[in-house]
């Protein structure tokens, strides 16, 4: 098999993965109906839709589906080696592993069972049956001397070989290898035969192609067939090359020996027909195939311990050792596929058989009790509803009223909270507290006054809006009391309680944070000043942009027309006042001439005095006015913006009030509902669990259909063909 090309033990992995994959899903399957009919069964007060041997087989079926899966993790494809001693029987095993797997050769003779199987580990280990410790092996050399420093080891003894699949092909499809004493070393043939080959798929007769058939061989598997029906038997006549040294005799010798495993097989054994016994009987070399692959995977020349490629007839030797892997292999697959698998498939036929039954059973008993459930209610409902009409019509009516209340009071807040703004000054005016330029000190002082802002606009906000809310919403309330009592039940009118007294309508200002970005500017500046004067005819932030234009001519995209116009008439006069100065001197002088020197002196000494009078004056108190009027025009701004806010933020805590009032009275009403339907609401949860009861036992009915389905498939791909 050296041709890349899929391997045909490939069918047996995936029809185990499938088979596998059926199992889990029949297994969680049956779990689930078992809890089913369990709780079905349980339900005392559904009547007897279920028995408990139902939920008993169902419970057996699942402790049976777990042992099968469990057998079925540990399936695998076995073939076992069998011919007398030294006659290559673990050369045909390395040979067909690629490697020199098990000893082999002058001086290593197998003296008990060697059980070859692939492992994910990466280091290849052997386990014994009186212990399971691993002995780790790398080598054939260790391989060969961890098997001879066990004492107990007889030709009844199993060891099993762990080889890494990473280094070995053929280990990765779920095949095992079974190596063996000669069958000339023992009389124990039976025991043998019970203890290892019972589950084998192939056997394998590995003969002497320089000697015949001998009775030792011959009787052992007449044995094997005794026990196993019509068992898949090879026979290979290793060491073929043995016949080149006579090469006129090839022939002859082959067609003997070919005659009488033909006749050992066909009618003898009785375990093939005469024309397919000769596709069971192959001529080889073990040691030049293994010899080949090993230089082969090298990478150099194939050939070989005693020539290789270069022997006489090797290249036939070699296919006919690939046409006994093919063959060997499609036969295992097939064979594997259905000892293995072909009496679980039928026991897990029976299974879903038997749960379909079952469930029929709970569907037809639980739709019969459903009639009866149906009948029963159906007299008590008229009253029922009357009460739903009757809540349905009320929560429209309430829903109206509640949302005329909300739009009222956001109504009612925006307007006081607009008037409150308007007094802003004087709000601000009243505040008092200690003074000073400092940064620390300002900061403090800022902080007091937003509290006393905040403080005062809520008290008037509460005092103006609050009463009246408050009244609006307890008479709302009473609305709604007196739509829900005729729909109480007089137990459950007993237990109904007022409204809860508690709420108080809250205004939320947040006028901390809306005035954080507040700077206060209190710096001298003398009202006759250019700064002032210009800003008196443009406005503050006006003057602030023309005159910062002087210096730096960009101004802001942001700004608008009328803004831009005014502020660029502003920089151009400045303009001309700097470029004009020339001019400026000619007039002073036609002044000068015209009023006298002492006009002009008393007015620049009157403007001295002004400044002189300004800057005097310019003191805590003055800066303090200044803070307190730049506050109040910041503050009213941002509180401009959040009126409405204001305004919502009030109505969605009345809506909230009022909505949590009538869900209270509803719920009492619902309490009512429950204790006028009486036996309808027990009857409607009945007629509801029976009904899911009945929708359950189809889906689980049609699930067991559905993996006879995936069962029906999986024997036609694998165990039906021919």
């Amino acid at each position: 098999m050296d041709a890349v090309d899929a391997s045909p033990l490939r069918r047996f992995v995936v029809a185990k993965s499938l088979i596998t994959s059926i199992f889990d899903q029949l297994l969680d399957f049956v779990k689930d109906g078992s809890a089913f009919v369990d709780e079905a069964w349980r339900g005392d007060d559904l009547g007897q839709v279920a028995v408990e041997e139902q939920s008993l087989e169902l419970q057996s079926c699942a402790t049976k589906l777990w042992t099968i899966k469990e057998v079925l993790v540990r399936r695998h494809m076995k073939v076992a080696f069998f011919g007398r001693t030294s006659n290559g029987k673990s050369t045909v095993i390395n040979a067909m592993l690629r490697d020199r797997v098990l000893p082999s050769g002058i001086g290593h003779t197998t003296n008990c069972f060697l059980r070859v199987e692939g492992t994910d580990a990466d280091e290849a280990y052997l386990t014994t049956e009186a212990s399971s410790d691993r002995r780790s092996v790398t080598t054939v050399n260790q391989l060969a001397h961890a098997l001879h420093m066990v004492p107990t080891l007889d030709s009844g003894s199993l060891v099993k070989v762990m080889w890494p699949k990473s280094r070995c092909a053929l280990l990765r499809d779920d095949l095992v290898l079974m190596d063996s004493p000669g069958t000339d070393v023992t009389l124990e043939l039976d025991s043998w035969i019970d203890k290892f080959c019972l589950d084998a798929d192939v056997f394998v007769l590995v003969g002497n192609a320089e000697s015949t058939l001998m009775n030792t061989e011959k009787l052992f598997f007449h044995k094997v067939s005794e026990r196993i029906s019509k068992p898949n038997i090879f026979i290979l006549h290793n060491r073929w090359d043995a016949s080149v040294s006579e090469p006129e005799y090839i022939e002859e010798v082959r067609k003997q020996h070919l005659d009488r495993c033909v006749s050992f097989l066909a009618e003898e054994l009785k375990v093939v027909s005469l024309d397919e016994a000769p596709g069971r009987i192959f001529f080889v070399s073990a040691k030049e195939v293994l010899s080949s692959r090993m230089q082969r995977a090298q990478g150099m020349p194939e050939t070989g311990e005693t020539g290789g490629a270069l022997a006489e007839g090797f290249q036939e030797r070699l296919r006919e050792f690939q046409m006994f892997e093919r063959t060997f292999e499609e036969f295992i697959s097939q064979s594997a596929v259905k000892t293995k698998f072909e009496q679980h498939t039928v026991r897990a036929w029976q299974i879903t058989e038997a749960i379909k039954a079952v469930m029929d059973a709970i569907n037809i008993a639980s739709a019969n009790r459903k009639i009866c459930c149906l009948e029963e209610r159906e007299d008590q409902r008229d009253r029922l509803d009357f009460v739903r009409g009757q809540i349905n019509r009320l929560t429209v009516n309430v829903k109206e009223k509640i949302k005329t209340l909300t739009d009222d009071v956001a109504a009612k807040v925006a307007t006081a909270l607009t008037d409150q703004i308007r007094s802003l000054p004087i709000v601000v005016e009243e505040f008092r507290a200690d003074f000073n330029p400092t940064q620390e000190t300002l900061a403090l002082y800022k902080t007091k006054l937003l509290q006393h802002v905040e403080e005062r606009l809520v008290v008037s906000l509460s005092h103006r809006c609050s009463v009246g809310v408050l009244r609006d919403i307890a008479e709302t309330q009473r609305h709604m009391i007196d739509g829900v009592q005729p729909l109480l039940s007089p137990s459950v009118l007993d237990q109904l309680s007022a409204p809860s007294a508690s709420f108080d309508l809250t205004y939320d200002l947040g006028l901390v944070a809306l005035c954080a970005d507040f700077h206060e500017n209190i710096e001298f500046q003398f009202s006759l000043g250019w700064t002032a004067l210009v800003g008196r005819f443009i406005g503050a932030s006006g003057a602030k942009r023309a005159l910062g234009a002087a210096a730096d001519t960009r101004l802001q995209e942001t700004s608008n027309f009328k803004d831009d116009m005014v502020v660029s008439i502003a920089t151009g006069l400045s303009c001309v006042s700097s470029r004009a100065s020339m001019m400026a001197m000619v007039i002073g002088g036609v002044v000068w001439r015209s009023v006298g020197w002492r006009l002009l002196a008393l007015s620049l000494s009157l403007y001295g005095l002004l400044y002189l009078y300004e800057k005097l004056t310019w003191t805590d108190g003055s800066r303090e006015r200044a803070l307190k009027r730049q506050f109040v025009e910041h503050a009213a701004h941002r509180l401009r913006a959040v009126v409405p806010a204001a305004g919502s933020a009030c109505s969605q805590q009345v809506h909230r009030e009022l909505a949590s009032t009538f869900s209270r009275l509803a719920q009492r009403v619902d309490l009512s509902e429950a204790e006028l339907e009486g036996n309808i609401r027990q009857l409607s949860f009945r007629i509801q669990r029976l009904e899911n009861i009945q929708r359950r036992s189809k889906a689980f009915r049609n699930r067991a259909t559905e993996l006879e389905t995936q069962l029906e498939a999986f024997s036609v791909q694998y165990l039906q063909e021919v």
